[in-house]
């Protein structure tokens, strides 16, 4: 094992100095008595509610992935199949052979966040294990194989006639480089964002933990883009241009009540990126953030003034919405919704 040991290089202190590794709670906690100052001015604890009138809670919990997937137009979202955990395994080849998709898979909970059991499946015997794994209803989504990933965030105000694309975040997947000598168990080690993966990754590789990399050789970890499984995210805000905003204008108003959130997507080049060619694997209300934030050494002061500037769009939103006649969901509807979510979250 690398030299890069002791109490230096331990989880905690990697993840101390890096906030973007920090509970969520932390960052959170500041933004708390915002909110509690705007139910007040709203005079709903659940304001946000009436930020997408199409999706359920306006997307801050509950919300079925695939019901607002659903909603985008089939051109620009994957195939994508809704399953039960009590579907037999026969039952669901069964569906992915009559939908014509082919391995590799994705699965994900259809309701879930930060990345929770979702996983790349390669054949049937996955599948079988997965099903032991979830609770509640999954998906089945056909892998796009697109080089670009980003997350796009879009906010419309309901009284203005065009929005605006406010963040774009990039994702460097998680991977490893050989030097001939090393193995993959101390490549990892020795990189801290895959060492944070430790449990996971040793699950994963078990067979491969020995291993040597050969030297230039670029072993992709983790095929999934999120920041809680590894994934590096960057600050691409460079890329927002007139155009591009005008592009997820016209995709976001084909979305039935949605204006605020982030598209999760693949793209096969900044220049269809810019003009709305892509793959939405992923839409996600106001529950979703600004990812861009993310990027190491983003400063903290500055990722603060992008999140209250964040609940500020969704309480002019929710409260214009309002005024148009959306109703705010009652606390003890939403509280139902919450428990039921936390329920199935909690597997």
């Amino acid at each position: 094992m690398s030299s890069r040991s002791g109490l230096f290089y331990s989880d905690f202190i990697i993840k101390l100095k890096s906030w973007e590794y920090w509970p969520f709670g932390i960052i959170q906690a500041p933004l708390f008595l915002y909110w509690l100052w705007l139910s007040l001015k709203a005079r709903s604890l659940v304001f946000f509610s009436a930020s997408n009138p199409g999706i359920l809670m306006g997307g801050m919990f509950g919300e079925s992935k695939y019901e607002v997937l659903m909603k985008v137009p089939a051109s620009l979202r994957p195939r994508t199949l809704r399953c039960n955990e009590h579907d037999t395994i026969e039952k669901i080849m069964s569906m992915i052979n009559t939908g014509g998709l082919k391995f590799p898979l994705i699965l994900k909970p259809d309701l879930g966040e930060r990345g929770r059991l979702v996983k790349k499946v390669w054949n049937e015997s996955d599948i079988a294990i997965y099903l032991t794994l979830i609770r509640g209803d999954f998906l089945i989504q056909e892998f796009v194989g697109l080089e670009l990933e980003y997350g796009v965030f879009y906010v419309r105000y309901p009284e203005e006639s065009y929005g605006r694309v406010v963040s774009i975040t990039g994702k460097e997947m998680l991977t490893v480089t050989g030097d001939g000598h090393k193995s993959l168990s101390q490549l990892i080690y020795e990189k801290e964002r895959a060492k944070l993966q430790w449990n996971a990754l040793h699950s994963i590789y078990r067979e491969q933990w020995d291993e040597v990399i050969g030297n230039g050789e670029t072993l992709e970890l983790i095929s999934i883009g999120n920041h809680c499984l590894g994934t590096k995210f960057l600050n691409a805000n460079h890329l927002i241009t007139p155009r591009l905003s005008q592009s997820f204008d016209q995709i976001s108003k084909q979305i039935d009540g949605f204006y605020f959130g982030r598209f999760d997507l693949r793209t096969g080049s900044l220049e269809d990126l810019e003009n709305g060619k892509v793959m939405i694997m992923e839409l996600n209300g106001c529950g979703a953030e600004p990812a861009h934030i993310y990027h190491p050494g983003f400063p903290l002061r500055e990722a603060m003034k992008v999140l209250f500037q964040h609940w500020s769009d969704i309480y002019h939103i929710s409260s214009q919405n309002h005024r148009k006649g959306v109703p705010y969901i009652s606390f003890a509807e939403a509280s139902r919704i919450y428990r039921h979510f936390r329920t199935l979250a909690a597997y």
